[in-house]
């Protein structure tokens, strides 16, 4: 049986994580967003703008979400509140045991919404366009990349997130060279942006016929997917080129030049896409990213104005690593941003990697 008196302890702390929560993320100014939004999307020239509209709905999408979510949370914990209240009169073991049930679901359901109060940047509900990119290493590099793709695609599946990948490119004999994938969802940029860095695994290398200790590179980049987003590229500084694609798609993809690289002549920034079926749409996908990446860029370059001016500037090199993953000669995967570590590599490589994103956005 439930100890009612300990479960209303919880209970107790749970409503206050809750208003707090209720605070942090403004629900009553976003209550008055909507009811703005819903009556611009009632006027009868809402629809001749369809960029405008698109905007709109998905603004009025993701702001219902937020308030249907708190509202949810508080109809749970009043029926909980009730629940305790009967036990405490009248003893049950079902409803003891469905209390407990609701009781431990509501703290994590309570710890998502915490991390949710966290999301303060302007683009943090934004999707998100991830590439990774082998280090100096050859075959080594290359394996540890395709690790690293797929602890990202398991966490995404773990979060709800879909993943859609971009433009994929084989390793020599192994693994992958690079790959850039774009993951949807809500929140997505927000929990993503903190694995933005270079990662480093040591380990006793399976391609080495002598059993020694190798130590592998691979970057990986994140930035926001900014469709629909009011932003000018001078295309004359923009180099395009296509190629053809080497990725699965059939004989039309082999066959065609449908590829599209995309490089911005002054920053340097080159992004491709190979797996849509036409050329126009990797290039429109490509603009898009490109659009992302420049926007992104400006960003950090505000970021790092700031803090030369607070004296924490630091340089972003191939050499520091923001995390270590350790097989040999003890297991261990340490973040050195926020000393946040884990001793269990097989489900940090599973995607479970919730413990690291939480510790770098409380950090932050």
């Amino acid at each position: 049986m439930i100890d009612t008196i300990l479960a209303g302890q919880d209970l107790a702390t749970i409503k206050n994580r809750l208003n707090e929560a209720y605070d942090a993320l403004n629900i009553k100014n976003i209550k008055e967003e909507l009811y703005e939004l819903n009556a611009e999307l009632n006027s009868p020239e809402f629809w001749n703008d369809l960029e405008r509209s698109t905007k709109v709905n998905k603004r009025i999408s993701l702001l219902d979400g937020k308030i249907k979510r708190m509202n949810d949370l508080s109809d749970r914990v009043e029926n909980l509140d009730a629940m305790l209240q009967l036990l405490s009169e009248e003893p049950d073991e079902d409803i003891s045991q469905e209390a407990e049930t609701e009781l431990n679901a509501l703290k994590d359901d309570i710890d998502v919404l915490e991390l949710e109060t966290l999301m303060k940047g302007e683009y943090d509900d934004s999707n998100a366009v991830l590439s990774l990119h082998a280090g100096a290493g050859g075959t080594e590099a290359q394996d540890w990349t395709s690790m690293l793709f797929r602890m990202y695609t398991r966490y995404c599946e773990n979060a709800g997130f879909t993943v859609k990948i971009l433009d994929y490119l084989d390793g020599d004999e192994a693994g992958i060279k690079s790959v850039t994938f774009q993951v949807n969802g809500e929140y997505a940029y927000g929990f993503l942006r903190s694995e933005k860095g270079v990662h480093r695994l040591v380990r006793i290398s399976p391609f080495d016929s002598n059993a020694k200790r190798h130590t592998s590179f691979a970057s990986l980049d994140v930035s926001p997917m900014l469709e629909n987003f009011e932003f000018e590229i001078n295309m004359d500084e923009v180099r395009i080129d296509t190629y053809r694609s080497s990725g699965a798609g059939g004989q039309h993809v082999n066959k065609t030049d449908s590829a599209v690289r995309m490089t911005h002549i002054p920053t340097g920034i080159v992004v491709q896409c190979q797996n849509e079926r036409s050329q126009i749409q990797n290039r429109e996908v490509c603009l898009t990213m490109l659009k992302s990446r420049l926007i992104e860029l400006k960003e950090r370059e505000k970021e790092e104005k700031m803090a030369e001016i607070k004296g924490e500037m630091k340089k972003i090199e191939w050499g520091s690593q923001i995390r270590s993953y350790v097989v040999q000669p003890y297991t261990m995967v340490k973040d050195h941003r926020t000393n946040f570590e884990s001793g269990n590599i097989s489900d940090v490589m599973d995607g479970k990697i919730d413990g690291f994103i939480t510790a770098y956005l409380k950090m932050q």
